[in-house]
This record gives C-alpha cells, structure tokens and sequence, in this order.
C-alpha cells in the first residue's frame, strides 16, 4: 500500500470517518497573528514568530495525516499596504524559516511550491524561495504551497496574460480555451483544487484566496487565531468535513 494511503486509512480510523471522506487537499488562511500578539501586550511581529512555529507544527502533522497537498496563505499582495517595519519583518521571518525548514522537508519527503509574483519579493527571499523549491524538486510526498505575495485576482490575470500569449503566438486557438486551459495556466496546475479550505481567528471572509481553485472547497472557520491552533484543532475541521455532502451542483445525497 502506499505511503498516502496508509496514513489515510490509518487516520480515518483514528477519527471514526470513512477514508473516502478525508480532505486530500487543505488550504489555509492563517488568520490573527497580530491579534494574538496584542491580547499578549507584545509587538505584532511576535505573533507573526509564534504563527511560524504553529506553521511547523501543522506542516509536520499533515506529513502524519496524509495530507496529499497543503497550501498556506502567508501574504497577501495586499499586505503591502500594512506599516513598513511589519512587512519588513515579515520579509526576513519568511528567509528564517523557509531556510530552517528545509532539513524538515526534505526529512519528510515534502516538496514545495510557490504561489504568486516572485519578483516582486525582496532580493534575499526570491532567493531562499528558489534554493528552497530546488532543493525539495525531488521529493515524492506531500507538495507544501506557500501564498506568497498572492492575490486570487493577480493570479487570474497572469493566467489570461499567459494565454493570450499563446494565441498570439499561435499556440492556442481562442475557441479551445476552456476550463482545463485555465488550470493548465495558473500558478501551480500540478495541484488538485482544495477539499477544504480552514480560516482561523473566526473569520469567514475568503479574502482574494484561490479564487478560481475554490469553486466547490468546503469551508471551515476555526475559533482560534492562527498561533494557538492545534493538531486537535486540524482534526475537527478534518471530521467536520468528513460529515459533509458534496454535491458539486448535482442533487444526489
């Protein structure tokens, strides 16, 4: 049996689901941070520091789980607008961690992907993001997507640049485009579209995330904000997803 697999089952017994039922693909909008930070009395960047640790964290458990695809939404391109001194740190926290990450990674057999515009990233961190990706390229286990500098818009609009491109340069006929032609021109077509999409910090707004890909997600909103969520926090929403019927626009129960 495979790796996959074998985690799947194991989980689906653990929690009492039908292994048909577990969420393959999550994404995440890890949400207050800052907030955590404030309730503590301490700069918003420690929060920023302990999410990271959280991110570890659940990283690690989705290994566990059988988590085929997690993709995690760090920033936004509207970040940009927030106080300087907080993007820059977020800039340098992203360096440390991606680079800490890596004997993690490569440990269990995770390879990584970036979502969004590179260039418009810091020279150094453009830089840990390509060493990162080049050096997990071949691991076989779960992919693991950073959104960064992402927009859902941005992502679509890149997506109908690249193909208009292409029919200018003969490559595609206006009248094949088509859904699969869109997937096939996003940022990350190798990955399935997400089962379930968990917000944390009670928040219930979708934010500019993956619009095109989140079509039929599940969602999930967690109480917590983003450092204090747990892997107990992660199995709820996994059980809570087991429960619902997908319908996908049809009407079968």
């Amino acid at each position: 049996m495979n790796t996959f697999k074998q985690k799947q089952k194991e989980t689906a017994k653990r929690l009492g689901i039908n292994e048909e039922r577990l969420a393959l693909h999550i994404a995440i909008i890890m949400d207050g941070n800052g907030r955590w930070a404030q309730q503590k009395g301490m700069p918003r960047i420690a929060g920023h520091h302990q999410g990271g640790e959280t991110v570890e964290k659940i990283i690690r458990y989705c290994v566990t789980v059988g988590i085929e695809s997690l993709t995690l939404y760090s920033f936004s391109s509207e970040n940009w607008k927030r106080p300087a001194e907080e993007v820059n740190g977020l800039m340098s926290l992203y360096s440390i961690y991606l680079t800490r990450f890596r004997p993690m990674l490569m440990e269990d057999n995770i390879r990584l992907i970036h979502l969004g515009r590179l260039k418009q990233l810091p020279m150094e961190l453009q830089n840990t993001i390509k060493e990162t990706i080049e050096v997990t390229t071949g691991n076989t286990g779960m992919i693991l997507a950073i959104a960064l500098n992402y927009s859902g818009r941005t992502e679509i609009i890149d997506c109908v640049r690249h193909i208009a491109q292409k029919c200018k340069e003969g490559i595609i006929e206006a009248e094949n485009i088509d859904e699969q032609c869109i997937r096939n021109n996003l940022y990350a077509p190798q990955l399935a579209e997400p089962d379930l999409l968990i917000r944390t910090a009670n928040e219930r707004r979708v934010s500019n995330f993956l619009l095109w890909q989140i079509s039929y997600s599940e969602f999930y909103a967690a109480e917590k904000l983003w450092p204090d969520f747990t892997a107990r926090d992660f199995d709820e929403a996994l059980v809570d997803y087991a429960k619902r019927n997908r319908k996908f626009g049809d009407t079968k129960k």
